[in-house]
């Protein structure tokens, strides 16, 4: 059977800052690094073949990628970035506090920000300095695909075809030899995966958090059906590294 392992990277500065990040390309901070590195020893620590990375291509995402992969000894395995797996855009939140957000309209409409399916956040102006249009890693995506604000329903929409004609290519070929695909990414780039593997309701998954570097494991039978899923390592660490995503907009 294949394997399909989902990592989100490691705490971010601006994670650390509590900042919206979206698809501002930031670094990891030391805990994140740490963070990085423990998801490879869990990585190398379970039964996993390890045949294949894709990552989005912001350097939180890479970064945790690499380390994790040295980690387990697995630097060497061939890797796909793409920007249909980058973190939802925030559109004007971008770079935002997410508690002084809150306290300025209300923790209600940060919610419905951050968690609602289909509400996405104030649009950004094309000519804000904060605007990714001119960053040269996208200049071969069309212009209409670069967004200007996203909700969960539109990074959905842009994973889908990544998940059906690159990720699960690779999973068929991995499925004669029980081949592991591992893909680092974003929390709502891969809400938006689990939700489509898992056919999570839309009311659900505003109820989704994921933790950062722990690696979920989904392991999958000869059709791509999930057989079963859960989080390697302590069950408790996740549930608590996802309660304290939970609490970032207070």
């Amino acid at each position: 059977m294949p394997d399909l392992i989902l990592l989100r990277h490691g705490q971010s500065t601006w994670n650390e800052l509590n900042l919206f990040t979206g698809w501002t390309d930031v670094d990891l901070t030391a805990r994140g690094e740490a963070e990085a590195t423990e998801a490879g020893r869990l990585l190398a620590g379970a039964d996993l073949d390890l045949r294949v990375l894709h990552t989005s291509v912001l350097t939180r995402a890479i970064r945790t990628a690499e380390l994790a992969l040295h980690a387990a000894q697995r630097s060497w395995l061939p890797v796909t970035r793409n920007w249909r797996l980058n973190e939802r855009h925030y559109g004007d939140l971008t770079g935002k506090d997410k508690r002084e957000t809150a306290e300025a309209y209300g923790l209600e409409q940060v919610k419905v920000w951050r968690r609602s399916y289909d509400v996405p956040p104030p649009t950004l102006a094309s000519d804000d300095s904060r605007s990714v249009n001119a960053d040269p890693r996208y200049r071969d995506v069309p212009a209409q695909f670069l967004p200007a604000t996203e909700c969960l329903k539109d990074v959905v929409a842009r994973v889908r075809p990544y998940l059906a004609d690159v990720i699960n290519e690779d999973l068929r070929r991995e499925s004669s030899r029980g081949g592991s695909v591992l893909v680092v990414a974003h929390g709502n780039s891969l809400r938006a995966l689990r939700m489509i593997l898992e056919n999570v309701s839309e009311d659900e998954i505003t109820a989704m958090e994921i933790p950062t570097g722990i690696p979920y494991r989904i392991r999958l039978d000869a059709g791509l059906d999930i057989v079963e899923a859960g989080y390697l390592g302590d069950p408790e660490a996740a549930r608590a590294a996802a309660e304290a995503v939970a609490r970032q907009a207070g």
